[in-house]
């Protein structure tokens, strides 16, 4: 059954607002993801909402009535509240009409499965939640196995990460280690490693990639340090024919996965 809920005060609402902090989502192991195409995609990856949250006196759209439906048939609950509720959940001013609480997903890198794809994209110390999404909804476009973040990245379950994820968040298995742990396990089996630097004179389309390839990209401002391009199989750079002289992260990881996409492909 559907729950209304309309006073800013209640404690349900204060407790999902409270997701929208890094700190409440590690200790609820949930996060918020809004709107209805980012719902939709959970739907379709089979993940339903803990809690849906909907705006009261507005007739649903079909799919959010489908949404609603599997909501309610895996034991989870339905909030009617105002559109001004909503917008505090979502931090947005015109907030879409329909958000989810959802299970976080993180896997631990010893139930990786190198061989599930050719493409593994990496990212280290990233600090932008738009180019974390962005390269979530990369690795879902070109089949990646999945993102595995090293040393202190952004929350890959933050409100920004997600809506800039366009439902990656779903479909991607998303790792969190150190760098060290992070080797030695890539070392136990099968793998290339292959960092993006400016360090470099290997054109990245002159490189022939091996299967699996994890793709290394570094922190927006500094790169990747020394001590990982050392550790790196084979570094690779673009062609820069401006007078920038890098790509932003995500593009760059982009252009990457897209490369060694072509090369599988053409095989």
């Amino acid at each position: 059954m559907r729950h209304q809920i309309t006073g800013f005060s209640n404690p349900t609402i204060k407790r999902l607002k409270s997701l929208r902090e890094k700190k409440h989502r590690k200790r609820e192991g949930l996060f918020l993801a809004e709107g209805l195409r980012i719902l939709a995609e959970a739907l379709d990856s089979g993940r339903t909402p803990k809690i849906l949250v909907v705006v009261e006196d507005v007739e649903l759209h079909p799919l959010a009535q489908k949404i609603e439906a599997a909501t309610l048939a895996a034991g989870g609950d339905v909030i009617e509240t105002s559109e001004a509720i909503i917008a505090k959940l979502s931090g947005k001013s015109n907030p879409q009409s329909i958000v989810g609480i959802y299970k976080d997903h993180p896997i631990a890198l010893d139930e990786l499965d190198r061989s599930r794809s050719n493409i593994w994209l990496v990212a280290q110390a990233l600090r932008d939640p738009g180019n974390l999404g962005t390269i979530l909804r990369t690795g879902d476009a070109v089949g990646a196995g999945g993102l595995i973040l090293i040393d202190d990245c952004v929350d890959p379950f933050s409100v920004e990460t997600v809506r800039a994820s366009m439902g990656a968040i779903f479909t991607q298995q998303i790792t969190q280690t150190r760098w060290q742990d992070f080797l030695s396990w890539l070392r136990s089996g099968p793998g290339e490693l292959v960092g993006t630097s400016l360090n470099t004179e290997n054109d990245y389309q002159s490189v022939q990639y091996k299967s699996p390839t994890f793709l290394l990209i570094g922190n927006e401002a500094q790169g990747l340090p020394e001590e990982y391009e050392a550790d790196c199989d084979t570094l690779v750079k673009m062609p820069m024919m401006g007078k920038a002289d890098s790509l932003n992260a995500a593009v760059a990881a982009s252009v990457m996965a897209y490369e060694v996409l072509n090369q599988s492909r053409q095989r």
